[in-house]
């Protein structure tokens, strides 16, 4: 089996379920923003989408124009919601990631996250399930997150420019993104990474099969998903 250089984690759906809670901030600080207290946002889709996309679409919906201090407003204000959210609702680690991440710390191969959330809203969900203290954080992290860009696959290249600067030379192929969503699927591919599909968020193993995973498995407590992270 290949062995990988590089692991990059999604974080909703493939580390933890927050109950909805990141859905909740995200509204709350979209209606804030763009002043509609009562707007429909029943349709944004926020599965495999980054921060900054997810807010330019609501704001589409809500009839608000979208601009990148608007955006960041929004989003600094969804940072400061999130945390009562995340205390209301019901916030599990989905299974086998706490076994997966031990092997990842005590292994040599680097890993961090590649997430549509921005930082701070990573870490936040990812302390609410104890997870935290297995990262790195900061602007030298090795890593992908919202601030990196819209599209998903920018994500992807940020934390392979990152880890390439902390650890050396490094070919996308040699890089794994693990993720719940077939645009994780498609934004690895894009960059040119191999991916695993893991089903614990809301497609099916098929389903991803289908997207192109070049791996799948049912959970991160899979043999598959161990040997792939065991380097």
């Amino acid at each position: 089996m290949k062995r990988y250089r590089l692991i990059l984690l999604d974080v909703d759906g493939t580390l933890v379920h927050c109950g909805g809670a990141g859905r909740r901030s995200l509204e709350r600080a979209l209606r804030d923003a763009c002043g509609c207290p009562e707007g429909d946002l029943s349709a944004l889709r926020l599965d495999g989408s980054t921060d900054r996309l997810i807010v330019r679409h609501a704001m589409e919906i809500l009839g608000h124009p979208f601009t990148d201090d608007g955006c960041d407003r929004a989003l600094a204000r969804y940072v400061s919601i999130l945390p009562q959210e995340l205390g209301a609702g019901r916030c599990r680690v989905l299974p086998g990631v706490v076994g997966a991440l031990e092997r990842l710390r005590r292994g040599s191969i680097p890993y961090g996250l590649c997430t549509g959330n921005v930082m701070e809203g990573a870490r936040l969900k990812l302390r609410r399930g104890a997870l935290d203290g297995y990262f790195e954080w900061g602007p030298d992290a090795v890593g992908g997150f919202a601030h990196d860009g819209e599209v998903r696959a920018r994500l992807v290249e940020a934390a392979l420019r990152r880890a390439a600067i902390r650890h050396g030379p490094l070919q996308p192929p040699e890089a794994l993104v693990v993720g719940d969503t077939p645009l994780d699927i498609a934004a690895a591919r894009t960059a040119g990474c191999a991916s695993l599909g893991v089903a614990t968020g809301q497609y099916a193993l098929e389903e991803l099969a289908a997207s192109g995973a070049d791996h799948v498995v049912e959970s991160l407590e899979a043999p598959l998903a161990l040997e792939l992270l065991a380097g």
